[in-house]
């Protein structure tokens, strides 16, 4: 009698995660166009999903959405200086999103839930003065200011939300209109404080900028409830990236996510940005969300930018007191984005030799959802413009990501300044791979890829590194690396190698 082989089960593909902007990306309102044009390409190269910038109007067409003026805008109404945002308009949004489906894209949308800018009045409210490093004292006794606090939302009249916005809907300020006075400014009322449910930096740090709403007032959060789900209604998004969580009320942000659960349906993704270099209260705020809730690996960034500007630091010690290492299914890694870019607030300087080792190790190794950044890829604008990072490697790598890293992981941490590991590949994905990395002279690693590949010989997809390994009966082989550099081994024939180096990075180009 005969036994039927049990099927296995085919290994899920990599997912990745792609920001698609940076801070200085021209205010053409061509973004969404570029992006639609590009889409084909960016899943050729193994991207899933892309974080799309904030967008809802702003406070102006130049800005990026962070200064966000009304949600139910999307560029469709004739606000704030024309109809459409930095991006484009409504219908261009539609397009690049209808183009991102069709090629098997996912659309993650940027919620700014913080903040309110731009308002169309001032309104009289009383305030108090509270001291900006602590701002749980005040520091002035009750008097009123004329704050910027009243958005009549004149274009839409009314559409998609009669609602209007006045003093009593936010918890604060920073501006005195009547005397030109710069402040943080807590607004009084019946109940009115500073959320409890924020993080303890600066004593309470609820308030941001501009006029940071208050989701104790059940008009706020019956408001934004309802954009969630008229967004999804408009826009078929996959995931959420919330904009600024450690300043607003964790409480409502999870009635919110149970909303749209009951509302719209369970599965979607959701990252925070909670941006502070403390793993303690990064795995605080996860634990308190049940785990249904990803961060982005802020040490991570921190331990990039250390050894990158330390000489001889230790590699092995790269993931030490991050994320990743500490609750990996709930870390989305990243080396840049448009906060820690050059010139920005929060600039994290990654040296240029070090930025392909850092990619290598997001995108190459098991642990962690990584977000490969548009200013790496496309290059950065503005007044300091740079090219692609990585002599334009990113995308070779992405597809490294996308074709071979899969399997069991071996790591050779071992050295201080040479690191190594290595992908064993699965039953339906057998490639592997090798990775080997030195932040000092050329070195090598004698690692382990698996019997199933005696007798194959490797090459480094990257091209830095010359020759090629054969891997030997027992299916160890040694793998090099060129100085302050990086090589990824592959079997030379392994499926895919004909795709490395086509990635076409000249998005300005092609509009």
């Amino acid at each position: 009698m005969q036994h039927s082989e049990v099927p296995r089960e085919p290994t899920s593909e990599n997912a990745t995660m792609f920001q698609a902007f940076e801070w200085y990306i021209p205010a053409d309102r061509k973004h969404w166009d570029r992006l639609r044009e590009a889409v084909a390409s960016l899943k050729a190269t193994g991207i899933d999903n892309l974080w799309i910038p904030p967008g809802c109007k702003g406070s102006s067409q130049h800005g990026n959405g962070y200064d966000i003026y009304d949600l139910y805008d999307l560029g469709e109404f004739d606000q704030k200086g024309g109809v459409s945002t930095k991006w484009g308009t409504k219908e261009d949004l539609m397009r690049l999103v209808q183009r991102a489906t069709d090629v098997g894209i996912g659309i993650y949308w940027d919620a700014v839930l913080n903040q309110k800018a731009g308002a169309d009045r001032t309104e009289q409210c009383q305030v108090i003065e509270v001291d900006p490093h602590d701002r749980t004292k005040a520091i002035t006794d009750p008097y009123s200011i004329d704050g910027w606090l009243g958005f009549d939302f004149p274009g839409r009249r009314g559409r998609y939300s009669t609602l209007t916005y006045h003093w009593y809907h936010f918890s604060g300020t920073d501006y005195n209109n009547a005397n030109g006075k710069t402040a943080i400014y807590r607004i009084l009322g019946d109940g009115k404080d500073w959320s409890k449910f924020v993080d303890k930096e600066k004593g309470n740090y609820d308030y941001l900028m501009f006029a940071d709403l208050d989701y104790t007032h059940p008009e706020v959060e019956a408001d934004v409830k309802a954009w969630s789900e008229w967004l999804y209604s408009q826009v078929p998004i996959k995931g959420i990236r919330f904009d600024a969580i450690k300043h607003y009320s964790g409480e409502f942000l999870q009635s919110l996510l149970a909303h749209l659960d009951a509302k719209v349906g369970p599965g979607w993704f959701v990252v925070g940005e909670f941006w502070k270099d403390s793993l303690d209260a990064m795995t605080t705020y996860i634990r308190n969300m049940q785990h249904k809730f990803s961060l982005f690996d802020v040490p991570l960034v921190y331990n990039f930018s250390s050894i990158s500007n330390t000489e001889n630091a230790d590699l092995t010690k790269v993931f030490d007191g991050t994320l990743t290492g500490a609750e990996p299914l709930n870390a989305v890694t990243l080396v840049m984005n448009h906060d820690t870019q050059p010139y920005q607030a929060l600039a994290a300087d990654i040296q240029p030799f070090f930025k392909p080792l850092a990619y290598c190790l997001i995108l190459l190794r098991a642990e962690g959802y990584p977000c490969v950044f548009y200013g790496d890829v496309y290059g950065i604008k503005g007044d300091h413009p740079l090219p692609p990072s990585c002599g334009g490697k990113v995308p070779d790598l992405c597809l490294a990501r996308k074709l071979y890293a899969y399997g069991e992981q071996l790591s050779y941490f071992d050295n201080p300044h040479c690191i190594g590991w290595t992908r064993l590949g699965t039953w339906d994905r057998p490639s592997g791979l090798a990775c080997v990395m030195s932040n000092t002279g050329p070195d090598e690693k004698w690692m382990y890829v698996g019997q199933a590949h005696e007798g194959e010989v490797w090459t480094d997809i990257l091209g830095w590194k010359d020759g090629q390994v054969t891997i030997n009966h027992d299916g160890w082989g040694r793998f090099t690396c060129a100085a302050v550099s990086v090589a990824v081994w592959v079997n030379r024939s392994a499926e895919g190698r004909d795709q490395f180096g086509k990635f076409d990075a000249d998005i300005y180009g092609r509009r």
